[in-house]
């Protein structure tokens, strides 16, 4: 007897969960047996580097930072350049193409893999002033207006960086025609969004 009431109990029961069941999947929700697998987060770029490559560590020379793209931002990283003895404005032109140099070349296998890459063409040469530009001028084979904004951007950070400018984190450039140069600054919205436009830039009068 205590069996077949136990039994009758349990039956409404049963019923009650059958019908909760069947309402549950008429709203469209279903239980899952398999676990969801969203799949691995996104990959990003981690933009550092444990140790200078032997390579890079060997060079004798100048050392120096260019500025190399890295997600969506300019990333500074250490390289050497070889700068012989000479005069100041002489030298300060010979640093630059040393920069230019390492902008345009394609970034070591280590900064590679950890996300970097430039938009600096191969190539590209830079001279001193010429009559009637300020004396700290540096004119580009290629106007700047005719490059990338990203690619701009990597050499004003690189040059207003260094010894090839005054340090004040601005640089004089100009390009292969007679147009006027203009100084152009390396501003912490240029580094965090390169692509975003060309840098900010001035005119500038005589030397």
């Amino acid at each position: 007897m205590d069996v077949r009431r136990g039994t009758v109990r349990r039956l409404p029961v049963l019923l009650a969960l059958g019908v909760l069941g069947g309402a549950l999947a008429g709203c469209g929700i279903r239980a899952t047996e398999v676990p969801t697998d969203f799949g691995p987060a996104p990959s990003r770029v981690s933009c550092s580097l444990a140790e200078p490559e032997v390579t890079t560590q060997a060079v004798r020379g100048l050392p120096v930072r260019v500025f190399l793209l890295c997600g969506s931002s300019l990333v500074s990283v250490d390289r050497t350049v070889r700068v012989p003895d000479g005069a100041a404005d002489s030298r300060r032109v010979t640093v630059a193409q040393g920069l230019l140099d390492e902008l345009s070349r394609q970034p070591t296998a280590a900064e590679q893999e950890a996300g970097y890459t430039t938009r600096v063409r191969g190539g590209t040469t830079v001279s001193g002033p010429r009559p009637g530009d300020p004396e700290d001028t540096l004119r580009l084979s290629t106007a700047p207006g005719s490059l990338s904004a990203a690619g701009l951007a990597q050499i004003v950070c690189t040059f207003s960086d260094s010894a090839a400018a005054e340090g004040d984190g601005s640089v004089v450039l100009g390009g292969p025609d007679d147009g006027r140069p203009r100084r152009y600054e390396c501003t912490d919205e240029v580094r965090a969004r390169p692509d975003a436009g060309q840098p900010p830039s001035s005119e500038t009068t005589g030397n």
